[in-house]
């Protein structure tokens, strides 16, 4: 018997391997085959396993994705597991390397791979954007209430709570304070060891060597124990899991060097004379651990400090929303609510100045919207009844009354937080490289270190066992698998929140990685290359209707459909005074047109194909003045009644200013670019010679757009579809690279792996500037990472001494150590400069 589930949390082939291993060795178990790209599983079974027993199986693997039921009719089947997918974007925490792919905590802590602390996400509920908001007394703090209203007490108006620090700011302070402390007690443990380097050390005239040596070890107790003692759990759960990271090195490096030094001053008489100082004591390093862990921890200070500016761009999205907004009641009166008790339906006045708290339709006045903020756009947009306006948006010099269409998480600037957020912790293919060297990294690093001891042992200077014991720690702590886990996923975060900043919403790294080797873009053309604001220019009509009445049925079919098209002709009819009639067996043939019947009539709309379809002669003369108007680059629909073309409609839909430019800077960088269209041949021409495009296709059906692109991709070619309808949605999804026009339908957006959301072909040009900056800050996180691993680590062993006698201390080393991860995220937030 074979059973079908969803599962979810599989981000690679990895992952899908180990969920067949695990499910595949369960005994009644014939056959698994895991589907990466659906997040699905399909198990062969001899008899039946329970839902419990299959995830039971999962977790105890340590695979912690989540198996369900199928879902039916767009519904969670009732046998559906009771274990829920962690939601994205809702105060969860996930590792910054993303060294378990999609697996998230719902509790602060470190990675139990890589030992980096877990990163939060941004609180993305209420209204899909911020949490609930609580309002107090500026006068009675006490007071705190759920709605906005006057203070008990006083009278006054409650304001909105500030917000409590987030959790990566409290990982800031617990780390700053822990470094205070470290740094109090470090210092005088090094100014104590340097001094035993000066020739008259004058702190012998004080007390005896011996007892500077327990004044160390007193001292480095609370860095060891308390400030930095989480380096050592870290280290210890490493090596339990066999997850071998940066921390394993730290905690074995810095470990041996204070045990060496605790035994040496407990016990100096097991050691030989090569240990031992003039004065008789035993070498101690109480300085290179404090120093070492001190640095280690200014390294990760400075990484909590950086990961904070890297979501910068979904913590600046998160504060365009605003807390409240103005209610309309029944009665004409304005009411102020929180933003979380909106609905959809309610009217909602914004007044001047005033952030729009919702994505809605304006009903009453009108104003300019400044969406810079959504779009990357300076100029206000100027926006009138009927016009749409998106939440988080600024309202300009006047107050307009709109009606709430989308709240909650299915605000643009919810989805856009949405994308950010999934996007920052998808993986480029790119860091596949990365994350394989550093798999086999830290096994090497420790060998290494092993040899190096030996070798100093047999073939150093004396006291050659203390030369071998400080190289080995010194080459243990300068290795940094860090620098190399962090080179990617930071250059992607920076970079997915500088497009969203500039109205480029990316889904997943792989597309950013995949936009910079793009070599063909196909391209729809009414709302892509065109306004996508049709207008009526003429409606024709043969002697045996009138013009009016051929209007009245052109848009009585056209009332029916969601086509840009149809909604030009609607108004333009409603504009004539023309009365709409009811449309009975309405059908919408993509690509061709509409049928109907009205009154006893049927009637068809559409291109000369669908008048071939149901039969319909269209008379010389009318078909020549409908060849005139589409050289012309009009769209043309004929209407056909009872089998007999007599008359047509045509539409002008002008080129957008920008869509020239876009194209010719395109061409200019080599990339073809396509233009399929559902148009007739005579307008797509007259498009495609205007803007001098590689190439054109006419007439086109959803599913010819769709083999277009598998030809162009058999040959090798990398395609990018740009469109923005319903219909453009199978070749969005079968191309590489699947570009949605912002101000198209959501089944586009959804289909896409970018969305440009003000709808425009320099969004392209922009994306592919983006994609080329984000992958050259790539290569240069990874050539800094790489070269720093291969130079610092033999220089650590010595290699250099035989030539120029150089050594390198581990207190340096761990310096360098640190400092190599800061470098490769300081280098990622220089994206965040980049002119695209």
């Amino acid at each position: 018997m074979r059973h079908y589930y969803k599962i979810t949390g599989m981000t690679c082939n990895g992952c899908k391997s180990n969920v067949e291993s695990a499910l595949g060795n369960l005994k009644d178990v014939r056959k698994v085959s895991a589907n990466l790209k659906n997040g699905e599983v399909e198990i062969e079974m001899i008899s039946h396993i329970t839902l419990e027993k299959l995830q039971e199986t999962l977790l105890s693997a340590g695979l912690h994705y989540t198996i369900a039921m199928p879902e039916k009719d767009g519904k969670k089947s009732k046998h559906q597991h009771k274990h829920e997918p962690v939601e994205k974007g809702n105060g969860i925490f996930y590792c910054p390397m993303h060294c378990e792919g999609d697996k998230t905590y719902d509790k602060a802590g470190d990675c139990p791979v890589c030992g980096m602390d877990l990163i939060k996400q941004p609180i993305t509920i209420a209204i899909g954007i911020v949490a609930s908001t609580k309002y107090t007394c500026s006068m009675h703090p006490e007071i705190i209430k759920d709605e906005p209203g006057a203070c008990p007490i006083c009278g006054m108006d409650l304001i909105p709570m500030e917000p409590t620090d987030s959790d990566e700011d409290r990982t800031y302070q617990s780390l700053l304070k822990k470094m205070k402390i470290a740094m109090l007690f470090t210092a005088p443990i090094f100014l104590i060891a340097m001094a035993e380097m000066l020739p008259n050390n004058f702190l012998l005239n004080i007390f005896p060597q011996n007892t500077w040596n327990w004044i160390q070890l007193i001292l480095s107790l609370p860095v060891v124990f308390y400030a930095c003692w989480m380096f050592f759990e870290r280290a210890w759960k490493s090596i339990v899991t066999w997850n071998l990271n940066m921390f394993t090195l730290i905690g074995i490096g810095s470990g041996v060097a204070f045990v060496f030094s605790v035994i040496a001053l407990l016990l100096p008489g097991i050691f030989p004379d090569d240990f031992k100082t003039e004065s008789g004591t035993v070498y101690v390093y109480f300085e290179a651990v404090t120093v070492i862990l001190t640095l280690v921890l200014l390294g990760q200070l400075l990484e909590a400090r950086a990961h904070s500016k890297t979501s910068g761009a979904i913590k600046a999205l998160l504060k365009l929303a605003p807390t409240e907004a103005t209610l309309v009641m029944p009665d004409g009166h304005d009411k102020l609510i929180s933003i979380d008790h909106i609905k959809k339906g309610d009217l909602l006045r914004v007044k001047p100045g005033d952030k729009i708290p919702v994505d809605g339709l304006i009903k009453e006045g009108h104003s300019s919207i400044d969406e810079s903020m959504i779009t990357g756009e300076p100029i206000p947009a100027d926006k009138n009844v009927g016009d749409r306006v998106s939440s988080g948006t600024i309202n300009g010099t006047r107050s307009f009354v709109i009606q709430a269409e989308k709240v909650g998480s299915e605000t643009l600037l919810s989805q856009i937080i949405q994308l950010v957020n999934n996007a920052s912790r998808s993986r480029a293919p790119i860091q596949k490289l990365a994350d394989r060297i550093s798999k086999y990294f830290v096994p090497i690093v420790i060998i290494i270190a092993i040899i190096t001891f030996f070798i100093w042992s047999y073939f150093g200077p004396e006291p050659a066992e203390v030369y071998a014991f400080v190289n080995a720690i010194a080459v243990l702590i300068i290795a940094c698998p860090c620098a190399l886990g962090l080179a990617t996923p930071m250059a992607v975060m920076v970079g997915v929140g500088k497009g969203a900043q500039n109205g480029i919403l990316i889904k997943n790294a792989e597309a950013l990685e995949n936009l910079n080797k793009v070599n063909v873009l196909i391209t729809d053309k009414t709302g892509t290359i065109t306004q996508g604001k049709p207008s009526v220019e003429n409606v024709v009509s043969t002697s045996s209707i009138n013009n009016k009445q051929l209007l009245q049925y052109i848009a009585s079919l056209n009332q029916y459909s969601e086509h840009p098209l149809a909604e030009a002709v609607v108004k333009y009819a409603k504009d004539q005074k023309v009365e709409l009639v009811d449309v009975k067996d309405f059908e919408a043939i993509s690509g061709k047109g509409v049928i109907g019947t009205i009154g006893n009539k049927k009637i068809a709309l559409g291109n000369e194909n669908l008048m071939q379809d149901v039969h319909a002669e269209i008379p010389k003369d009318l078909f020549n003045k409908v060849i005139a108007e589409q050289k012309l680059g009009k769209t043309v629909s004929f209407l056909a009644i009872d089998k007999n073309a007599v008359g047509f409609v045509s539409i002008s839909d002008a080129i957008k200013k920008t869509s020239k430019q876009a194209i010719e800077e395109l061409i200019n960088r080599g990339i073809e670019v396509i233009m399929l269209t559902g148009d007739n041949k005579n307008t797509a021409k007259a498009v495609a010679d205007e803007l001098h495009l590689s190439d054109f296709m006419a007439e086109c059906l959803p599913e010819d757009k769709l083999k277009e692109i598998k030809k162009l991709q058999k040959k090798g070619k990398i395609v990018a579809m740009a469109g923005d309808g319903i219909n453009d949605a199978p070749a969005l999804a079968q191309a590489n690279i699947g570009i949605a026009m912002g101000t198209g339908t959501d089944v586009a957006i959804e289909s896409a792996e970018v969305t440009l959301v003000k709808g425009d072909l320099l969004g392209i040009v922009k994306a592919m500037n983006l994609s080329y900056e984000v992958m050259k800050n790539i290569r240069q996180n990874l050539f800094f990472a790489f070269v720093y691993n291969i130079l610092g680590i033999p220089i650590a062993a010595g290699l250099l001494y035989p030539f120029f006698g150089i050594l390198l201390s581990p207190m340096i080393a761990a310096a360098a150590m640190s400092f190599s991860s800061v470098s490769v995220i300081a280098n990622s937030l220089r994206l965040r400069n980049v002119e695209l």
